[in-house]
């Protein structure tokens, strides 16, 4: 009778205390995953509004630059769009690459306009920008790492069987540039 008790612990209470566990670290990991991907959001919803007051700072300054004028805002535009929970984080990367773009350009256009590079709100809006730029690296790293540990168990021997099991979905990367070394290059005080 004690033997048999012993086989149904290791071959039902064990593999299910396993399973358990097993599939409440998912749980945790996606839990953790979905915070730092947050955290991304809440940085890029303010770069979006820098980006906007920089338009408007460079506006009050030019009128011949009108066409980088308009490629930022719509560039601003369609990553604020792109910020909706159904977009992939590699269509958000994308629209964010071209915002940096359309940043790089703005902050080149400073360069030439020595009034626009003294205005102490521009150069605020530029230092804030600058910071939020590495903040959102920071988000994007700690992102990154969460999902590449998520797709490592969920990739691995036995765990794999509980992600096959619960239909746990692959997540992706966030990748885009890194922006904050490519405006830092850029600022001059």
């Amino acid at each position: 009778m004690v033997e048999f008790v012993l086989v149904l612990i290791v071959l039902v209470v064990l593999p299910g205390v396993w399973l358990i566990l097993s599939y409440n670290r998912f749980v945790t990991q996606i839990a953790s995953i979905d915070a730092s991907w947050a955290g991304i959001e809440v940085e890029l919803q303010r770069r979006h509004d820098l980006v906007d007051n920089l338009v408007r700072t460079v506006e009050a300054y030019t009128d011949h630059e009108r066409t980088t004028l308009e490629a930022v805002t719509r560039a601003r535009a369609r990553a604020a769009q792109a910020t909706d929970e159904h977009v992939p984080p590699k269509e958000q990367a994308r629209a964010e690459d071209a915002l940096t773009d359309g940043v790089s350009r703005l902050f080149a256009l400073s360069e030439e306009m020595p009034d626009l590079k003294a205005d102490r709100a521009f150069r605020e809006l530029q230092a804030q920008l600058v910071e939020t730029e590495d903040r959102i690296t920071s988000s994007r790293r700690l992102y990154n790492l969460e999902v590449a540990a998520y797709e490592r168990r969920r990739k691995a021997v036995p765990s794999n069987f509980v992600a096959w099991l619960f239909r746990k979905a692959p997540r992706e990367l966030f990748e885009i540039q890194d922006a904050g070394a490519k405006h830092a290059a850029q600022v001059h005080w």
